[in-house]
């Protein structure tokens, strides 16, 4: 919002060069192992990841930017790393944001262990797979006659967070593979499943049965398009691939003995 206002393009923040909602460089910093790791990544102490965003700033020709951090030390080594100008306007989450959504902020990172990145949750679902990973919708106004923001960002738990990390079974993805393919008629049944789960995502490669008398094709196209919303949706991971072979073909004893 803060940036809207005042005409900036480019965010920095925690690892990550956003501009507008679109993430050009940089890797979150929310995927450090540990909090030490964190916040060397988020002030850029690594040459290699610093020049990556110094690379895009210049390839963009960015004239103004906006530098996210929790105090006036750290946005000032931030700068510094970069090779960006001294800071000319510093403002504060107190000028911008009400108790009530500050404490709420504190509260949910501290008993959710949970992190908001600004951009959407399709700009880093592939980096953040299998990671916890919901879009937050935010609406405020300051006025009636105030044109209101609105944006989705995207709610993570970083891998640092005192949660943990969480599993998911293959035996899981094969019930719901299952699930969802006992609603497709032209599927008889599901012959065989591998699960492949890389850092990028998921592949996921299925060999099934099809019932005789229907399109193939088509089947088998619809099924693997629902099959990764349903997926992405149910789990969080990112499926970077599905691959559906029809094995054979499932002929009724009524239509053979014709």
């Amino acid at each position: 919002m803060v940036a809207s206002e005042r005409g900036i393009q480019y965010i920095i923040d925690d690892g990550l060069l956003v501009k507008g909602n679109e993430v050009i460089a940089g890797v979150s910093a929310k995927r450090a192992p540990t909090k030490i790791e964190t916040v060397k990544k988020a002030l850029y102490q690594n040459p290699e990841e610093a020049n990556i965003i110094k690379k895009a700033l210049r390839k963009d020709k960015a004239e103004n930017i906006m530098l996210l951090g929790t105090s006036d030390n750290m946005v000032k080594k931030i700068a510094e790393n970069l090779g960006l100008p001294a800071i000319s306007e510093t403002i504060y989450i107190a000028d911008v944001a009400t108790e009530d959504e500050m404490a709420e902020a504190k509260r949910t990172r501290m008993t959710e262990g949970k992190h908001v990145i600004p951009v959407p949750t399709f700009e880093i679902k592939k980096d953040f797979s299998g990671y916890l990973l919901d879009p937050l919708q935010i609406f405020k106004t300051k006025g009636k006659d105030v044109k209101p923001y609105i944006a989705e960002k995207s709610i993570i738990r970083p891998t640092f967070s005192y949660l943990g990390n969480y599993t998911i079974s293959d035996t899981v993805f094969r019930q719901i593979i299952e699930y969802l393919a006992n609603k497709v008629d032209a599927i008889h049944k599901i012959h065989r499943v591998r699960i492949d789960k890389l850092t990028e995502g998921m592949y996921i490669y299925i060999e099934i049965i099809v019932n005789y008398g229907h399109n193939v094709v088509d089947t088998l196209t619809e099924f693997k398009k629902k099959l990764k919303k349903e997926i992405e949706n149910l789990t969080a991971m990112n499926v970077e691939k599905v691959s559906v072979v029809a094995k054979s073909l499932h002929v009724p004893d009524e239509l053979r003995t014709q």
